[in-house]
């Protein structure tokens, strides 16, 4: 069934700290999370309202994506909606879902499950029946207990038929305020139809409403591997795992050659399916020459929560007849944790020799290798079969 939508984008998130709609939620800006859901629905045309002036915030957060366009916000809710609905270039009975960004985890199944009820109906709305006591509070004190029965949780998106909305509000006092399309539609003798919602459909308002929607948001594990190994040199000091240890030899490399560290982000970005230290650092450039290897691990971490990944754990191995490695263990996992914003007990690093077989036995080199475990936010949540 061809459709279009309306997504409501356009408040200033108070209660939430602050433009909520742009916020990152598992890598991706909130009002693009209900975008993608509604254009893997099949909508035809989907128009954004947003604040007055945040159009080149939109392009940044809809990069990517096409059958979209942007309208700027009216001065109430109600304003927004109409501005919405007058931007549409269809007419007619062609159906018109109406949703708050700030509900980011709509699935095009819930888009179906509207339009499957809206025939015969001036409207659907997803709602949930009112599970909890209701108090009614004045000051800090119950004035009364209100009955629940009949009692429903009104969520978005909400559908109609494009002109019996579109009239609807046009008949709307200028004064009066909505905080849904239902209501607007009731009020001009309208019957809108309720369809069961979904609890997982629930809307950001307050700061720790985010840290709710990033535990429903489904995730998967990744594993990656990394490797490195220099050659010894003269020198009076040695890098490993970001902690520096005197010796008499250091390792050669184009940066500090902390082996240790390039094991742990070619691990990450392997993880990640981001190439290997090589292509973001390559040796030909100058700017690397003696760099700190932390800010190899650094710039692999920024990637990872540039997606909503975080870190598992991490497990290094240095191989090597010299130096040792036990006294210098806990200062080593202790940086690589910090590196990582992760526990101490989620960072391992071993050390083992190869009894003098090799290079690392016959004192040649040292070698590295490291395994990390990621989390990332899975892409299937915003596929089609939602």
């Amino acid at each position: 069934m061809t459709f279009v939508a309306v997504i409501v984008a356009a408040g200033m998130g108070s209660r939430a700290g602050g433009a909520k709609q742009w916020r990152l939620l598992g890598g991706r800006p909130v009002a693009r999370w209900s975008l993608e859901a509604m254009l893997a629905a099949g909508a035809a045309d989907v128009v954004v309202v947003i604040p007055a002036g945040s159009e080149a915030q939109a392009a940044r957060a809809f990069a990517g994506l096409d059958r979209w366009r942007t309208v700027p916000g009216g001065a109430d809710r109600a304003a927004s909606v109409r501005n919405g609905l007058a931007a549409l270039a269809v007419t007619g009975e062609t159906p018109v879902l109406v949703h708050d960004a700030a509900r980011p985890l709509l699935k095009p199944a819930h888009v179906r499950r509207l339009l499957d009820a809206l025939p015969g109906w001036d409207g659907a709305i997803l709602a949930l029946p009112a599970a909890d006591t209701l108090k009614r509070v004045e000051g800090e004190r119950i004035a009364a207990t209100a009955s629940r029965d009949s009692l429903w949780r009104a969520q978005t998106p909400q559908a109609f038929p494009l002109n019996r909305l579109r009239a609807a509000y046009a008949r709307l006092p200028s004064d009066a305020s909505a905080t849904d399309e239902a209501s607007v539609v009731e009020a001009d003798g309208g019957t809108v139809r309720v369809v069961g919602g979904d609890p997982r459909l629930m809307k950001l308002t307050f700061p720790e409403d985010f840290a709710m929607a990033e535990a429903l948001i489904p995730r998967q594990m990744r594993i990656g591997q990394g490797f490195d190994a220099h050659r010894w040199g003269d020198g009076e000091a040695v890098w490993l795992c970001g902690v520096r240890i005197d010796h008499n030899q250091t390792l050669v490399g184009h940066s500090d050659a902390d082996a240790g560290l390039h094991a742990l982000t070619d691990a990450l970005l392997g993880a990640l399916g981001e190439g290997d230290i090589g292509d973001h650092f390559p040796p030909s450039d100058p700017q690397w020459k003696g760099a700190a290897s932390d800010r190899f691990v650094g710039h692999a971490v920024e990637l990872l929560r540039a997606r909503g990944g975080a870190v598992i754990n991490a497990d290094v191995t240095l191989i090597c007849e010299q130096p040792r490695i036990k006294p210098h263990r806990p200062a080593m996992r202790a940086r690589l944790a910090e590196l990582l914003g992760v526990s101490l007990d989620a960072v391992s690093v071993k050390a083992t020799t190869t009894e003098g077989m090799g290079f690392t036995g016959r004192q040649e080199g040292l070698a590295a290798q490291a395994v990390v475990s990621i989390s990332l936010p899975s892409r299937a949540s915003s596929e089609s079969r939602g």
